[in-house]
C-alpha cells in the first residue's frame, strides 16, 4: 500500500489537540493567492468540500483534500502533513495555538506509481 499523504507526530500531535477541542476536522490543501499553498483546517460541519474535490487519505480520523487543479499538480507526490510554531494560513484552527500545519513533498518511485495506479484502479471498479 503507498499513501499520498502521510503525517509526522508532531502534525498527528496538534489534530489530536484540535479534534478534542473543536470536534471533527478536515484538511485541505489550499491553491496558493493570499495564503499561499499551505494546508488549511477547519471543522467539517464549517467547511463544504466540493463534489470534485479529491480526498487524498486521513490522518487520526482527519480527512485531507485538495482540489483536482492542484492534485493534477501534485499527483506524482507524496505528501507529509507537518506542524511548527508560528502563523498559519488564514482561518486555519492551528493558528490558535501559535501553529502551522505544512506540507512536505517528495516525487513517488516509478513502482510506488504503479501501485498506486492499481490501487486507484482497484477502488473506482
Amino acid at each position: 500500500m503507498t499513501d499520498r499523504i502521510t503525517a509526522t507526530p508532531a502534525a498527528r500531535a496538534l489534530l489530536q489537540r484540535l479534534s478534542q477541542r473543536h470536534g471533527p476536522l478536515l484538511l485541505i490543501q489550499s491553491g496558493g493567492c493570499c495564503d499561499g499553498s499551505v494546508p488549511l483546517c477547519y471543522r467539517r460541519d464549517e467547511f463544504h468540500i466540493g463534489d470534485h474535490d479529491i480526498l487524498l487519505g486521513e490522518m487520526t480520523g482527519t480527512p485531507f483534500y485538495m482540489s483536482p487543479e492542484i492534485f493534477e499538480y501534485w499527483k506524482n507526490c507524496q505528501l507529509t502533513l507537518d506542524a511548527e510554531a508560528g502563523r498559519g494560513g488564514g482561518f486555519s484552527l492551528e493558528t490558535t495555538e501559535d501553529m502551522r500545519f505544512i506540507t512536505h513533498s517528495r516525487l513517488f518511485a516509478e513502482d510506488e506509481l504503479a501501485v498506486l495506479a492499481q490501487q486507484e484502479n482497484t477502488s473506482t471498479s
